[in-house]
């Protein structure tokens, strides 16, 4: 991983839990952003405001050193219409799956997985058919806040649109096309 990839600073939501405290049953958790971390999160990713966030999460052995979390990640959201440019809240919900472990292990079955697209000839084909390797334990660790804050960020709609708007474009004279042009010379009128 680059480190282009990673924030700088701590996450503005985090909730780390020690792998030693999952027992063979794993361990059941929920999960929420405080006022503070939730507006740290709306700035992060680039939205008017974000509330409720909450996160219900399964974490489990799957042998030696290795854990699978599971769970889902809910918030609402405003955002600015890409049609309207009006503000609007919408109703995230995203599930996530993600196998953890141990560091080193982590690393080096992504060095084997990069190395194995690097040596393909069809890069986008050996992409596709790569499996996710494990996200790294750190300092015996799993930060399920900042794994809930990369899914919310992943279920983000890029191009935002409230319910009802469409873009019609304004067409004044069907005898010539319209020019873009003309239509920013109107709005700078109005």
């Amino acid at each position: 991983m680059t480190e282009a990839c990673v924030p700088a600073g701590p996450p503005p939501f985090s909730r780390p839990i020690a792998v030693e405290t999952v027992g063979d049953k794993g361990l059941r958790l929920e999960l929420e952003a405080g006022p503070a971390e939730c507006a740290a999160l709306a700035q992060q990713d680039g939205l008017v405001a974000l509330r409720d966030l909450r996160v219900e999460a399964e974490v489990a052995r799957r042998g030696g050193d290795r854990f699978r979390v599971k769970g889902r990640v809910r918030a609402v959201v405003t955002q600015i219409c890409v049609v309207t440019l009006e503000p609007f809240e919408a109703q995230v919900e995203e599930p996530f799956e993600v196998e953890f472990a141990p560091e080193a292990e982590a690393d080096a079955a992504y060095a084997r997985a990069m190395a194995e697209i690097e040596a393909a000839q069809d890069k986008a084909a050996a992409l596709a058919a790569q499996p996710d390797p494990p996200d790294p334990i750190v300092g015996g660790r799993i930060d399920l806040g900042a794994l809930a804050s990369e899914f919310l960020a992943l279920g983000l709609d890029p191009y935002p649109r409230k319910p009802g708007a469409r873009f019609e474009p304004v067409i004044e004279d069907a005898s010539e096309p319209p020019s873009p042009f003309a239509a920013l010379a109107k709005l700078k009128k109005e």
